[in-house]
């Protein structure tokens, strides 16, 4: 029985996003090939997801200096619990479903500050003196994201820096498997949104049988 983390950056819900709505075909049909995994929806926009700030900083200060958990303030243990919560859960899962819009050529911010949480020296990657190392060498991880303009191919493609973002973050982390599934053009080609919705559900219902 694999762990499946289904991580969602998307104030909506799937009948207002294209790429929830395309993410619940994969998942759907994902639970349908494999009854005994179990899927932990993390929802970001709902997930309390602290930002590393002075107070996190801080608290892992003390923590190196040797100090014991009970003298960080308040503030530092509910952060510090928090992402160290986070980093346990993610290090711990066998695969990741990242579900994301592209907005202003990358992802919704609670997204960057949830890779914030989870890259972790000694947990998902190591440093070695060959450089960092990733740990993540038996995992598995797909991204479906929407976009309202056309990004795979032509002047826009070097302008994607969300999916790409994760890619490298992936390969940093050791995953040796990533894929992605994009619906894209929807806003610029409206009159052709609904097959472009579907054809992408297409495929992430193929993608789900394999993944």
């Amino acid at each position: 029985m694999a762990q499946v983390l289904y991580i969602t950056a998307h104030p909506h819900d799937d009948t207002q996003s294209y790429s929830m709505a395309v993410a619940k075909a994969f998942m759907d049909t994902y639970k349908e090939v494999n009854p005994d995994d179990q899927i932990v929806h993390i929802d970001l926009y709902r997930e309390h997801i602290p930002h590393i700030d002075a107070d996190v900083f801080s608290g892992w200060g003390k923590l190196q200096t040797g100090k014991g958990f009970e003298e960080l303030s308040s503030e530092e243990k509910l952060k510090v619990n928090r992402l160290n919560e986070l980093s346990e859960q993610f290090i711990s899962a066998d695969k990741y479903v990242f579900v994301t819009p592209l907005w202003n050529f990358s992802f919704p911010p609670v997204m960057k500050a949830y890779i914030d949480s989870v890259a972790v020296a000694g947990k998902s990657f190591k440093y070695t003196d060959q450089g960092p190392v990733g740990l993540l060498t038996d995992k598995k991880a797909i991204h479906i994201q929407a976009r309202g303009g056309v990004y795979s191919v032509g002047p826009a493609a070097s302008m994607e820096m969300g999916h790409r973002y994760l890619d490298i973050i992936m390969q940093f982390f050791g995953v040796p498997s990533f894929e992605g599934v994009f619906v894209e053009g929807h806003a610029a080609m409206p009159d052709k949104a609904q097959e472009v919705k579907e054809n992408a559900i297409s495929r992430a219902k193929d993608a789900a049988h394999t993944f």
